[in-house]
Protein backbone atom coordinates (compact mmCIF):
# COMPACT_ATOMS: atom_id res chain seq x y z
CA UNK A 1 0.00 0.00 0.00
CA UNK A 2 1.14 3.54 -1.06
CA UNK A 3 1.72 5.87 1.49
CA UNK A 4 1.01 9.07 0.35
CA UNK A 5 3.25 11.55 2.37
CA UNK A 6 2.43 15.14 3.57
CA UNK A 7 4.25 18.22 2.94
CA UNK A 8 5.16 19.73 5.99
CA UNK A 9 3.69 23.27 6.40
CA UNK A 10 5.67 26.11 5.95
CA UNK A 11 6.43 28.60 8.39
CA UNK A 12 5.19 32.26 7.68
CA UNK A 13 8.30 34.58 7.53
CA UNK A 14 7.90 37.47 10.32
CA UNK A 15 10.84 40.09 9.81
CA UNK A 16 12.66 40.89 12.80
CA UNK A 17 12.07 44.46 14.42
CA UNK A 18 16.05 45.18 12.81
CA UNK A 19 14.41 44.38 9.41
CA UNK A 20 11.53 46.05 9.38
CA UNK A 21 13.42 49.53 10.71
CA UNK A 22 15.90 48.35 7.77
CA UNK A 23 12.88 48.24 5.65
CA UNK A 24 11.13 51.85 6.46
CA UNK A 25 14.57 53.33 6.06
CA UNK A 26 14.83 51.74 2.57
CA UNK A 27 11.31 52.90 1.35
CA UNK A 28 10.75 56.23 3.25
CA UNK A 29 9.71 58.14 0.69
CA UNK A 30 6.60 55.70 0.33
CA UNK A 31 5.98 55.58 4.13
CA UNK A 32 6.52 59.22 3.95
CA UNK A 33 3.29 59.41 1.10
CA UNK A 34 1.10 57.36 3.95
CA UNK A 35 2.13 59.46 6.81
CA UNK A 36 -1.21 61.87 6.22
CA UNK A 37 -3.50 58.68 6.16
CA UNK A 38 -1.47 56.78 9.22
CA UNK A 39 -1.52 60.36 11.01
CA UNK A 40 -5.20 60.54 10.95
CA UNK A 41 -6.17 56.92 11.30
CA UNK A 42 -4.25 56.84 15.17
CA UNK A 43 -5.92 60.39 15.62
CA UNK A 44 -9.04 59.64 15.08
CA UNK A 45 -9.41 55.75 14.92
CA UNK A 46 -6.91 53.69 16.54
CA UNK A 47 -7.04 56.35 19.70
CA UNK A 48 -10.60 57.13 20.34
CA UNK A 49 -10.95 53.61 20.60
CA UNK A 50 -8.18 52.45 22.83
CA UNK A 51 -9.25 55.11 25.03
CA UNK A 52 -13.29 54.19 24.72
CA UNK A 53 -12.51 50.38 25.24
CA UNK A 54 -10.15 51.62 28.81
CA UNK A 55 -13.43 53.81 29.69
CA UNK A 56 -15.49 51.11 29.33
CA UNK A 57 -14.10 49.63 32.45
CA UNK A 58 -14.56 52.53 34.70
CA UNK A 59 -17.37 54.47 36.41
CA UNK A 60 -17.40 58.49 34.87
CA UNK A 61 -19.51 60.74 34.99
CA UNK A 62 -17.97 63.56 32.87
CA UNK A 63 -17.19 65.64 35.57
CA UNK A 64 -15.25 63.73 38.48
CA UNK A 65 -12.04 61.35 37.64
CA UNK A 66 -12.80 57.83 36.29
CA UNK A 67 -12.60 55.18 38.66
CA UNK A 68 -11.61 51.64 38.02
CA UNK A 69 -14.43 49.30 38.43
CA UNK A 70 -13.05 46.15 36.41
CA UNK A 71 -15.86 44.51 34.42
CA UNK A 72 -18.50 45.81 36.96
CA UNK A 73 -20.30 47.60 33.64
CA UNK A 74 -20.70 44.51 31.68
CA UNK A 75 -21.65 42.71 34.65
CA UNK A 76 -24.44 45.00 34.70
CA UNK A 77 -25.46 44.90 31.13
CA UNK A 78 -25.86 40.90 31.16
CA UNK A 79 -27.32 40.98 34.89
CA UNK A 80 -28.76 44.35 35.78
CA UNK A 81 -29.93 46.19 32.57
CA UNK A 82 -34.35 45.09 32.58
CA UNK A 83 -34.76 47.58 29.94
CA UNK A 84 -31.82 46.33 27.53
CA UNK A 85 -32.86 42.95 27.84
CA UNK A 86 -36.59 42.88 27.55
CA UNK A 87 -36.75 45.77 24.89
CA UNK A 88 -33.73 47.38 23.69
CA UNK A 89 -32.21 44.20 21.98
CA UNK A 90 -35.78 42.42 21.21
CA UNK A 91 -35.94 45.73 19.08
CA UNK A 92 -32.61 46.38 17.42
CA UNK A 93 -32.22 42.03 16.74
CA UNK A 94 -35.98 42.51 15.02
CA UNK A 95 -34.80 46.09 13.38
CA UNK A 96 -31.37 44.81 12.32
CA UNK A 97 -32.76 41.63 10.88
CA UNK A 98 -34.96 43.53 9.19
CA UNK A 99 -33.25 46.35 7.83
CA UNK A 100 -29.78 44.71 6.80
CA UNK A 101 -30.85 41.62 4.84
CA UNK A 102 -33.90 43.35 3.17
CA UNK A 103 -31.92 46.42 2.21
CA UNK A 104 -29.38 44.58 0.92
CA UNK A 105 -31.28 42.59 -1.23
CA UNK A 106 -33.45 45.47 -2.79
CA UNK A 107 -29.92 47.18 -3.03
CA UNK A 108 -28.60 44.06 -5.20
CA UNK A 109 -31.75 43.78 -6.84
CA UNK A 110 -32.42 47.39 -7.67
CA UNK A 111 -28.84 48.19 -9.09
CA UNK A 112 -29.67 44.96 -11.62
CA UNK A 113 -32.98 46.30 -12.69
CA UNK A 114 -31.36 49.82 -13.45
CA UNK A 115 -28.11 47.95 -15.23
CA UNK A 116 -30.72 46.45 -17.44
CA UNK A 117 -32.53 49.61 -19.15
CA UNK A 118 -31.46 51.43 -21.33
CA UNK A 119 -28.04 53.47 -20.62
CA UNK A 120 -30.39 57.38 -21.09
CA UNK A 121 -32.21 56.19 -18.58
CA UNK A 122 -29.67 54.89 -15.49
CA UNK A 123 -28.80 57.94 -14.50
CA UNK A 124 -32.47 59.19 -14.02
CA UNK A 125 -33.40 55.96 -12.04
CA UNK A 126 -30.38 56.28 -9.91
CA UNK A 127 -30.73 59.50 -8.79
CA UNK A 128 -34.55 59.01 -8.00
CA UNK A 129 -33.19 55.77 -6.06
CA UNK A 130 -30.22 57.67 -4.45
CA UNK A 131 -31.90 60.63 -3.50
CA UNK A 132 -33.98 59.94 -0.32
CA UNK A 133 -30.65 58.67 1.52
CA UNK A 134 -29.28 62.48 0.97
CA UNK A 135 -32.84 63.54 2.37
CA UNK A 136 -32.28 61.61 5.80
CA UNK A 137 -34.02 63.40 8.21
CA UNK A 138 -35.70 66.16 6.29
CA UNK A 139 -37.45 63.30 4.28
CA UNK A 140 -38.65 62.03 7.21
CA UNK A 141 -40.03 65.06 9.06
CA UNK A 142 -41.32 66.02 6.29
CA UNK A 143 -42.91 63.03 4.15
CA UNK A 144 -43.00 60.15 6.69
CA UNK A 145 -44.76 61.97 9.64
CA UNK A 146 -47.30 63.42 7.57
CA UNK A 147 -48.03 59.90 5.65
CA UNK A 148 -47.86 57.76 8.73
CA UNK A 149 -49.89 60.37 10.67
CA UNK A 150 -52.40 58.88 13.77
CA UNK A 151 -55.18 61.47 12.80
CA UNK A 152 -57.83 61.05 9.81
CA UNK A 153 -55.50 63.65 8.04
CA UNK A 154 -52.69 61.49 7.64
CA UNK A 155 -52.70 59.59 4.32
CA UNK A 156 -52.54 55.79 5.11
CA UNK A 157 -55.26 56.55 7.61
CA UNK A 158 -57.59 58.22 4.95
CA UNK A 159 -56.74 55.86 2.43
CA UNK A 160 -57.70 52.94 4.71
CA UNK A 161 -60.87 54.81 5.96
CA UNK A 162 -61.78 55.80 2.32
CA UNK A 163 -61.52 51.64 1.28
CA UNK A 164 -63.49 50.92 4.46
CA UNK A 165 -60.21 48.86 5.69
CA UNK A 166 -60.42 50.58 9.62
CA UNK A 167 -62.91 52.82 11.18
CA UNK A 168 -60.46 54.58 13.42
CA UNK A 169 -57.67 56.03 12.36
CA UNK A 170 -54.33 54.29 13.95
CA UNK A 171 -51.75 55.97 15.80
CA UNK A 172 -48.96 54.61 13.55
CA UNK A 173 -46.09 56.35 15.59
CA UNK A 174 -47.62 56.13 19.03
CA UNK A 175 -48.42 52.38 19.05
CA UNK A 176 -46.37 49.88 20.80
CA UNK A 177 -48.02 47.17 17.63
CA UNK A 178 -47.23 49.41 14.54
CA UNK A 179 -44.04 51.99 15.81
CA UNK A 180 -41.11 49.79 15.28
CA UNK A 181 -42.77 48.14 11.71
CA UNK A 182 -42.96 51.62 10.84
CA UNK A 183 -39.39 52.40 11.57
CA UNK A 184 -38.16 49.44 9.50
CA UNK A 185 -40.03 50.61 6.27
CA UNK A 186 -38.75 54.07 6.59
CA UNK A 187 -35.26 52.95 7.45
CA UNK A 188 -35.34 50.33 4.53
CA UNK A 189 -37.07 53.31 2.03
CA UNK A 190 -34.10 55.27 2.85
CA UNK A 191 -31.09 52.93 3.10
CA UNK A 192 -30.46 52.79 -0.89
CA UNK A 193 -27.29 55.14 -0.47
CA UNK A 194 -23.59 54.01 -1.14
CA UNK A 195 -24.40 50.46 -0.55
CA UNK A 196 -26.19 50.70 -3.58
CA UNK A 197 -24.06 52.97 -5.51
CA UNK A 198 -21.48 50.15 -4.87
CA UNK A 199 -23.20 47.60 -6.17
CA UNK A 200 -24.41 49.30 -9.30
CA UNK A 201 -20.86 50.22 -9.95
CA UNK A 202 -19.98 47.12 -9.37
CA UNK A 203 -22.35 45.63 -12.17
CA UNK A 204 -20.97 48.77 -14.36
CA UNK A 205 -17.50 47.43 -14.57
CA UNK A 206 -18.31 43.93 -15.41
CA UNK A 207 -16.65 43.01 -18.86
CA UNK A 208 -19.16 42.46 -21.29
CA UNK A 209 -16.84 39.62 -22.81
CA UNK A 210 -17.60 37.85 -20.40
CA UNK A 211 -21.22 37.96 -21.00
CA UNK A 212 -20.31 36.88 -24.73
CA UNK A 213 -18.22 33.81 -23.43
CA UNK A 214 -21.06 32.72 -21.31
CA UNK A 215 -23.44 33.19 -24.28
CA UNK A 216 -21.09 30.77 -26.06
CA UNK A 217 -20.75 28.18 -23.05
CA UNK A 218 -24.30 27.61 -22.45
CA UNK A 219 -25.76 30.46 -20.72
CA UNK A 220 -29.30 31.52 -22.39
CA UNK A 221 -30.89 33.70 -19.88
CA UNK A 222 -30.40 36.88 -17.61
CA UNK A 223 -30.49 34.85 -14.34
CA UNK A 224 -27.74 32.91 -15.65
CA UNK A 225 -25.53 35.53 -16.34
CA UNK A 226 -26.11 37.08 -12.89
CA UNK A 227 -25.49 33.86 -11.10
CA UNK A 228 -22.44 32.66 -12.91
CA UNK A 229 -20.81 35.84 -14.20
CA UNK A 230 -22.24 38.84 -12.56
CA UNK A 231 -21.73 37.94 -8.84
CA UNK A 232 -18.57 36.43 -9.22
CA UNK A 233 -16.79 39.69 -10.88
CA UNK A 234 -18.50 42.01 -8.05
CA UNK A 235 -17.64 40.39 -4.60
CA UNK A 236 -15.34 43.27 -3.51
CA UNK A 237 -18.57 45.77 -3.99
CA UNK A 238 -21.12 42.81 -2.32
CA UNK A 239 -18.74 42.88 0.67
CA UNK A 240 -18.88 46.47 0.81
CA UNK A 241 -22.54 47.01 0.60
CA UNK A 242 -23.14 44.14 2.50
CA UNK A 243 -21.08 45.50 5.75
CA UNK A 244 -22.37 49.47 4.88
CA UNK A 245 -25.84 47.75 5.44
CA UNK A 246 -24.85 45.61 8.44
CA UNK A 247 -23.27 49.00 10.43
CA UNK A 248 -26.28 51.46 9.25
CA UNK A 249 -28.96 48.85 10.77
CA UNK A 250 -26.89 48.40 13.87
CA UNK A 251 -25.98 52.45 14.47
CA UNK A 252 -29.35 53.64 13.65
CA UNK A 253 -31.08 55.07 16.40
CA UNK A 254 -32.63 58.54 16.01
CA UNK A 255 -35.35 57.63 13.24
CA UNK A 256 -37.71 55.99 16.10
CA UNK A 257 -37.49 59.80 17.94
CA UNK A 258 -37.95 61.71 14.92
CA UNK A 259 -41.20 59.61 14.10
CA UNK A 260 -42.52 59.52 17.65
CA UNK A 261 -41.14 62.64 18.71
CA UNK A 262 -40.50 61.33 21.80
CA UNK A 263 -37.52 60.35 23.36
CA UNK A 264 -37.59 57.38 24.98
CA UNK A 265 -40.12 56.34 22.37
CA UNK A 266 -43.57 55.42 23.74
CA UNK A 267 -43.20 52.16 25.95
CA UNK A 268 -39.81 52.23 24.42
CA UNK A 269 -41.47 49.84 21.50
CA UNK A 270 -39.12 51.66 19.14
CA UNK A 271 -35.76 51.88 21.63
CA UNK A 272 -32.61 50.68 19.76
CA UNK A 273 -29.28 50.10 21.35
CA UNK A 274 -27.82 53.17 20.21
CA UNK A 275 -30.72 55.43 21.54
CA UNK A 276 -29.80 53.01 25.22
CA UNK A 277 -26.33 54.12 24.68
CA UNK A 278 -26.92 58.14 24.13
CA UNK A 279 -29.75 57.85 27.36
CA UNK A 280 -26.84 56.89 29.29
CA UNK A 281 -24.39 58.79 28.23
CA UNK A 282 -25.92 62.13 27.36
CA UNK A 283 -28.90 62.19 29.70
CA UNK A 284 -27.88 60.19 32.23
CA UNK A 285 -24.12 61.02 32.17
CA UNK A 286 -22.91 57.43 33.12
CA UNK A 287 -20.02 57.12 30.08
CA UNK A 288 -18.31 54.40 31.80
CA UNK A 289 -21.45 52.29 31.13
CA UNK A 290 -22.39 54.03 27.74
CA UNK A 291 -18.82 53.09 26.88
CA UNK A 292 -19.01 49.96 27.70
CA UNK A 293 -22.41 49.34 25.80
CA UNK A 294 -20.42 50.74 22.85
CA UNK A 295 -17.53 48.10 23.07
CA UNK A 296 -20.11 45.37 23.22
CA UNK A 297 -21.61 46.99 19.72
CA UNK A 298 -18.21 47.62 18.01
CA UNK A 299 -17.49 43.43 18.90
CA UNK A 300 -20.90 42.29 17.37
CA UNK A 301 -20.21 44.71 14.52
CA UNK A 302 -16.96 43.54 13.98
CA UNK A 303 -18.10 39.32 13.93
CA UNK A 304 -20.76 40.31 11.81
CA UNK A 305 -18.21 41.53 9.59
CA UNK A 306 -15.96 38.90 9.51
CA UNK A 307 -18.98 36.58 8.70
CA UNK A 308 -19.16 38.35 5.18
CA UNK A 309 -15.91 38.65 4.90
CA UNK A 310 -15.69 34.90 4.98
CA UNK A 311 -18.73 34.38 2.37
CA UNK A 312 -17.96 37.26 0.36
CA UNK A 313 -14.45 37.90 0.54
CA UNK A 314 -11.40 36.51 -0.97
CA UNK A 315 -8.43 34.34 0.38
CA UNK A 316 -5.94 37.34 -0.09
CA UNK A 317 -8.58 40.10 1.84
Amino acid sequence: MVQVRRRPKQKKYRPTLSQTWASMKQNKVAYLFIAPFMLSFIIFIALPVLSATALSFTQFDSIGRPQFVGFRNFIDILTRDLLLMTHVLPNTFIFAISVGPIGYALQFILAWLINSVPKKLKIFFTMAIYLPSIAGGVLISVVFTVFFSGDRLGHLNRFLINIGAIVDPIAWTHDREYLLLVMIIVTIWGSMGVGFLSLFAGMQNVDEQLYEAGRIDGIRNRFQELIHITIPQMKPQMLFSAIMSIVGALRAGSIGVQLSGQNPTPEYAGQLIQNHIEDFGFQRFELGYATALSFMLLIVTYAISKVCFHFLGSKDE
